[in-house]
């Protein structure tokens, strides 16, 4: 039987120790899981580290793995949990956390694409944004900058800069429909709030 149509299967050859249903394991989502703690990180070799960690838990911990659940949502969380670690006592975190699972349990289940397929695809349509609504967008949504600090920044209006986002918030749930508002959140809004409570946290 092929290990990728059987998920139940996959974790039962696992728990028994199969190093052939591990290697299918690290082909099919390791560099899948790179991309997606690239996400959290911005830094390709913590990254990395992120998901060899998950990967070895996985394997010393394969006895524990339960044949019911998806063994794709497993990982992902896994990397997720590896991630929010060490910040899990603030309460704030924890709150945005629960957010977050939804958020990607919600993709997981609902989506059949690859999620480093659909990540690719909603930074093709922020590429292709008008110039000055992208420059904005991305300033605002992946560099953390308040509108405030947009505006110190490029000498416009505070009213400028929230009409600009919000264009570019219409234009790609346009371009890529209400499922993709979940990706947004996972990728701007969700890691955005993160970083300011890691902020605080230090």
């Amino acid at each position: 039987m092929d290990f990728a149509d059987n998920n139940y299967f996959l974790i039962k050859r696992l728990i028994k120790g199969d190093e052939k249903a591990y290697e299918y394991l690290m082909d099919a989502y390791y560099q899948r899981l790179c991309v997606y703690a690239f996400t959290l990180t911005n830094d390709h070799s913590k990254a990395e580290d992120i998901v060899q960690n998950v990967f070895v838990k996985v394997w010393t911990g394969r006895k524990k793995l339960n044949p019911d659940f998806l063994i794709r949502n497993f990982l992902y969380k896994s990397v997720y949990n590896e991630f929010i670690n060490e910040y899990r006592k603030n309460k704030s975190v924890l709150y945005l956390e629960k957010k977050y699972f939804e958020a990607i349990d919600m993709v997981m289940e609902n989506e059949q694409d690859n999620f480093e397929e659909i990540i690719k695809l909603v930074y093709l349509e922020i590429n292709n944004l008008p110039s000055k609504c992208k420059h904005i967008f991305l300033l605002n949504k992946k560099e953390g900058l308040t509108h405030t600090e947009i505006s110190e920044l490029l000498g416009i209006s505070i009213k400028t800069i929230e009409a600009h986002i919000s264009r570019a918030f219409k234009i790609l749930e346009e371009k890529l429909g209400q499922k993709y508002k979940t990706i947004l959140f996972i990728l701007f809004s969700f890691k955005n709030e993160l970083e300011k409570q890691i902020s605080v946290a230090h």
